[in-house]
Formats: C-alpha cells, sequence, structure tokens
C-alpha cells in the first residue's frame, strides 16, 4: 500500500467516524474467510459494517472524530465493527461472538462515551432503533383502539338486542 492509498483509506475511516453512532472493537484470532464472509454477511442485515484496518491508519482516522478514546483498543489483529444504528453493529458482533469463539469483543464507543467488552454486551442486548419505534407505535396506537371499541361497545349490544327481538317476533 503506498502513501496515496493510505491516505485515501484514513480519510475514509475518518469519513465514516463521523457518520457512525457506534464503533465496536473485535479482534480476530484466527477467522476463517468463510466464518469471516458469514460475518460481514450478519452485519450487512443488521445495517452495519464490519472493516479490517490497520492499527496504525484507524489511530490517525480517529483524530478529531468522537471515537479517539478508541485507540488503547488497537493493538493486534483487530477489526471495525460500525453502524448508525447506535445498537446494530454491537447486536451483530455480540451474537456472531458467542456461536464462534474466534472473534473476541474488545470494547467500543457510542458517540463520545467509551465502552469496554461489558459496556458493548450491554449495548448489544438493548433493542434496536426499529424495535423502539415499533413498541412506540404500538403504545400510541392502543389508547386509540381501546377508544374505538369502548365508544362502538354499546351499539354492538343494542344491535344484538333488537336482533334478538326480531327474531323472536319472526318466529
Amino acid at each position: 500500500m503506498d502513501r496515496s492509498q493510505k491516505a485515501d483509506s484514513v480519510a475514509q475511516l475518518n469519513a465514516v467516524f463521523q457518520e457512525v453512532g457506534v464503533v465496536v472493537v473485535t479482534r480476530n484470532l484466527g477467522l476463517s474467510v468463510a466464518a469471516s464472509t458469514d460475518l460481514r454477511g450478519k452485519m450487512r442485515d443488521a445495517g452495519a459494517s464490519y472493516k479490517v484496518a490497520k492499527n496504525r491508519l484507524a489511530k490517525l482516522a480517529l483524530k478529531d472524530t468522537a471515537y479517539e478514546g478508541l485507540e488503547e483498543y488497537l493493538t493486534g489483529p483487530t477489526a471495525l465493527a460500525y453502524s448508525e444504528d447506535p445498537v446494530a453493529a454491537a447486536k451483530a458482533a455480540v451474537e456472531f461472538a458467542k456461536t464462534n469463539d474466534k472473534l473476541e469483543i474488545v470494547g467500543g464507543s457510542m458517540g463520545g462515551q467509551l465502552l469496554d467488552e461489558a459496556g458493548v454486551k450491554a449495548l448489544a442486548s438493548m433493542p434496536s432503533l426499529d424495535e423502539l419505534r415499533g413498541k412506540l407505535v404500538g403504545l400510541i396506537n392502543a389508547p386509540a383502539t381501546k377508544v374505538a371499541q369502548v365508544v362502538n361497545a354499546p351499539a354492538a349490544k343494542l344491535a344484538r338486542v333488537f336482533g334478538a327481538y326480531a327474531a323472536k317476533d319472526a318466529a
């Protein structure tokens, strides 16, 4: 990799760090190509990305971003998982690490908040942004549904009573 390619790589990573909501640092302990491809697919499905970057270049890219504290985690064979959704990358990385012991969660950061391994796992246990939106819509929708049922109940009872009298008179 020549100097211009390194500069491009640092610029791309810096742009990523400016936009994302969470960055998770993982340690690759001999992950096979097939397992790595599987991990990237699961990340993509969750709306996250997974990138192996040279630690030195990643440290340069972290400058002047909210993720500068991650430098201490960038030692050894590391990779970065990131997403705009604050939960997606953490959830995908932790789920994959549960089934594959070759991937280790080192730490991460959500905005300016530095997270250790336990913090990333706690973040992964939270519902995703889409799940929270669904719950919120359900909570907002539930009272309206109940009001409609209460308002319609007396009319439905009257209709049944009238129907019963009509059936009685017809018989």
